[in-house]
């Protein structure tokens, strides 16, 4: 992967981009996380598609931009870059708060989304894992946020199901990303404007619905099995929200599917992308 900078609204945005022709399959990672978790679609579906990964600012190796961040003005900050880099048309895919980034960017320019593909989506409902709604709390969630190896274990069992699957490489992205000056402050501004020790606020999750049920595109709902962070019955139920949903639980497989199961996931997300751009 050869990394690129976009200025977008004077920050700094870190992208990688596999080029080709086509509409371009725009990736959004994880709260915390970083364009990495994209490396098994990057590598294994360039030849076939054009894909984009990007670091939210204050994530990987974006600048930290205009501190806090929420869902709305990450999907504001996407949809300039979508500008910056001259895409019309985009297959959005995020994982996590990339989901919930996805739909935001959908709502803010319906036109532009061509298909949804939302893994693991945050912020569907109240329900979200204890250790980001205790990291909401003052104090508590600065040390539970430190950088440190206790944080760095916390996200990676957090992110799989399966911990073979951490191999060396990925945990040093992790380190790097947890280690990284300013990343806990960035990580805690987003929770603490989404959610509380009772759970996601309800304006955020009612948002959310409102969004996946009012898209225009059709919308692809991922989810593990096993996640720890989110429970798949949260993507499960809303899967008839929008008009052409479809919801696929893959077993043995935690928050990170296009991670964890790889190999099964490009195949959904390969199948479902000719089907967007073909209707």
């Amino acid at each position: 992967m050869i990394d690129r900078t976009a200025v977008v609204d004077g920050v700094k945005i870190r992208y990688v981009d596999t080029g080709g022709e086509g509409v371009p399959l725009f990736l959004s990672s994880g709260i915390g996380g970083s364009l990495e978790l994209w490396s098994r679609q990057l590598e294994a579906l360039a030849g076939s598609h054009r894909l984009i990964a990007w670091d939210y600012p204050g994530h990987g190796l974006s600048d930290m931009g205009r501190q806090p961040y929420d869902p709305d003005s990450y999907a504001a900050c996407a949809l300039a870059l979508l500008d910056v880099l001259g895409l019309e048309r985009v297959i959005a895919v995020g994982n996590s708060l990339g989901g919930t980034v996805a739909l935001r960017l959908s709502g803010l320019a319906p036109d532009r989304i061509a298909g949804l593909v939302l893994v693991a989506p945050a912020m569907l409902g109240p329900e979200v894992f204890l250790p980001f709604r205790l990291m909401s709390l003052p104090l508590l969630g600065e040390l539970m946020a430190k950088p440190g190896e206790a944080s760095v274990e916390r996200q990676l069992v957090a992110l799989f199901h399966d911990p073979a699957v951490v191999t060396e490489d990925l945990r040093a992205i992790v380190r790097r990303n947890v280690h990284r000056p300013g990343a806990a402050k960035a990580l805690l501004g987003t929770l603490r404007r989404t959610m509380s020790l009772a759970g996601v606020h309800e304006s955020v999750w009612r948002k959310s619905l409102q969004c996946l049920e009012a898209a225009a595109s059709p919308v692809l709902l991922i989810h593990g099995k096993q996640d720890a962070v989110l429970p798949f019955q949260q993507s499960e139920r809303h899967a008839a929200l929008p008009q052409r949903g479809q919801f696929v639980l893959l077993d043995a497989c935690g928050h990170t599917p296009q991670f964890e199961r790889a190999e099964e996931f490009n195949g959904l997300l390969t199948t479902f992308a000719r089907r967007a751009v073909s209707r």
